[in-house]
């Protein structure tokens, strides 16, 4: 062979690197490059497997705030790892502390959709943490493996909020509230609390909780233990959470990767990216507030 049939482009040199012969002085870079760019029009040449990596890492939130986890900035991002390359499994990387229910349900639901229509199994790994919502995107996977030091859990639902009625009390401060319905000031944090409104509030995080359950029994089905406090908001340190079937195992994402499919396993990264002008003006302010509130619900797992 010679390397007549090469385009020219394809086995220049790039500057500062050494060229890496092959028998037959072909030169690898541009063989490499030239097989691969070959690869989609010759039907026997067989592709190495490609895993898609979706890097799930913060709060979730809704309205985009910082570098929050929610469904609509996710969308996008999510649809390209299961369509482009044609994968052959997906992986989620996960690192969450947890955040909104509902955009939790959002994300997983899109996930398992896609893996159901495009056939494509879904494995997660935990990271530091995949507590309360962030366990719950865990369970979009069809297993679930962690570090022996990774988090999870968490399977509860929490409001908190401050009351300031004494406070401004002591300082002369007069709270007016005008409503057409009497419920419209539910919960308000400068009014004193009143227990019908509690107990309102206790039927609504029932019912969220519940749903919380249901997703967990459902893709867990058949592997959790039978262990009353899996459901009372505790969380476990690694091997724990595998003994009481929240995760299948051990493992880390490209070990267990080469593993499964091969050395040559492809892994293609896709994670949020931050728009440039998002770093300046009033955008710096969001962003620390919002780094704040972050580092609040990473601290309650001690990270």
């Amino acid at each position: 062979m010679t390397l007549s049939g090469l385009p020219r482009r394809l086995v220049k040199p790039e500057p500062h690197t050494t060229q890496s012969l092959l028998p037959g002085n072909l030169v690898h870079r541009g063989l490499a490059l030239y097989i691969t760019s070959m690869k989609r029009w010759i039907p026997f040449v067989k592709s190495p497997p490609v895993v898609a990596v979706i890097r799930l890492n913060g709060v979730i939130a809704a309205g985009g705030r910082g570098s929050s986890l929610n469904d609509i900035g996710l969308a996008t991002m999510i649809e390209r790892a299961f369509k482009r390359g044609k994968p052959t499994a997906v992986a989620l990387s996960i690192n969450s502390p947890g955040g909104s229910p509902v955009q939790s349900s959002l994300i997983s639901a899109r996930i398992r959709r896609l893996a159901e229509d495009k056939k494509i199994p879904v494995i997660a790994f935990v990271e530091d943490v995949a507590a309360s919502g962030g366990y719950w995107l865990a369970t979009a996977a069809d297993e679930i493996w962690l570090d022996q030091s990774s988090i999870v859990g968490s399977i509860g639902v929490v409001s908190s909020n401050f009351g300031f009625h004494e406070f401004m009390g002591r300082h002369g401060v007069e709270r007016r509230v005008h409503t057409a319905g009497k419920s419209k000031s539910i919960l308000d944090p400068f009014q004193p609390e009143k227990p019908a409104d509690v107990k309102r509030l206790n039927v609504i995080l029932s019912q969220m909780h519940e749903t919380f359950i249901n997703q967990v029994k459902s893709r867990r089905a058949g592997k959790l233990a039978d262990d009353k406090s899996l459901f009372t908001g505790e969380f476990w340190v690694g091997q724990s959470g595998v003994e009481l079937g929240l995760a299948d195992g051990i493992g880390h994402l490209v070990p267990k990767m080469k593993e499964r499919f091969g050395d040559k396993v492809r892994l293609v990264l896709y994670s949020q990216k931050r728009p440039f002008l998002t770093r300046f003006g009033s955008q710096i302010i969001e962003e620390t507030i919002y780094g704040l509130d972050e580092q609040a619900h990473f601290a309650r797992y001690g990270l």
